[in-house]
């Protein structure tokens, strides 16, 4: 059984970075392969403790979601559109339809090297998303038309690749499909909670196995301490979304991608 320590690292690497456009994927590569976690039970464990950002998101828009199965609608609003499931459909399928046609091709992804073409493509399509923004037709949620929702799900397909990120990818999308920094995010957010939770479920499916009952510890450190970094996250993330701007989140990817390259070359993982 890994130290528990492992898990309370994860974790945090998990909680922090699920929702801000640096690619969860990609960090947790590169912290698993600095401390030696990698392997088929590092994987599943990595799959696990996303049920815990799942659930801090699911928690913050639950009033959103109920409003999408028409619950919870006590509010109305004179608004000429609302965001429905149409609009969540056309933002996850294509994203969700090509990972598992590719699933094992993508899996052999996962690598350092691969992980820092990730952050730098990434962190330039971020700052083309800020710089080329058109003007903005859509300041919420409830005025995302199909066609943008559909922008958005094709250009999560990138977010495929370990390191670019879906949040990064979807709220650049966002922008660039005419959507205001805040209402991309918002989005961004809560089509996380499908897509995620079929990518767990399937994952789950195919490697739970390789975990044992001695691992449920461990496994319940890295969920807990997901869920509660990831709150904090999200709730800091939408509170500043408004004032910090993608390109600030690309340089830091560019100076990530710096040190690992050096490290690489250097040390070695």
């Amino acid at each position: 059984m890994f130290s528990l320590w492992v898990a309370l690292i994860i974790g945090i690497v998990e909680g922090l970075t699920e929702f801000l456009p640096v690619s969860s994927t990609g960090h947790m590569i590169l912290v698993g392969h600095l401390i030696g976690f990698t392997g088929d039970k590092a994987d599943t464990f990595e799959v696990v403790i996303q049920l815990g950002a799942i659930l801090a998101v699911a928690i913050i828009y639950w009033r959103r979601v109920l409003r999408l199965f028409g619950l919870n609608d006590r509010e109305v609003r004179a608004k000429p559109k609302r965001l429905n499931l149409i609009h969540i459909a056309l933002a996850i399928v294509p994203a969700l339809g090509l990972a598992f046609v590719l699933r094992d091709y993508i899996k052999l992804l996962f690598m350092p090297e691969t992980v820092v073409i990730g952050l730098v493509a990434g962190g330039i399509f971020m700052i083309i998303g800020e710089k080329q923004q058109p003007r903005i037709s859509a300041t919420d949620m409830d005025q995302f038309t199909y066609r943008q929702a559909l922008f958005v799900g094709v250009a999560q397909c990138l977010s495929l690749w370990p390191g670019f990120s879906r949040s990064g990818s979807t709220i650049a999308a966002g922008m660039l499909a005419g959507a205001s920094r805040a209402a991309a995010a918002d989005f961004t957010f809560l089509i996380a909670i499908p897509v995620m939770c079929a990518a767990t479920g399937y994952e789950l499916l195919k490697s739970f196995g390789s975990m044992t009952a001695d691992d449920i510890g461990f496994l319940a450190v890295g969920f807990i301490v997901s869920f509660v970094v990831a709150l904090v996250a999200v709730v800091t993330f939408i509170k500043l979304v408004g004032k910090l701007k993608l390109t600030y989140f690309s340089y830091y990817r560019f100076v990530l991608a710096a040190i690992v390259l050096i490290y690489m070359y250097t040390v070695g993982f």
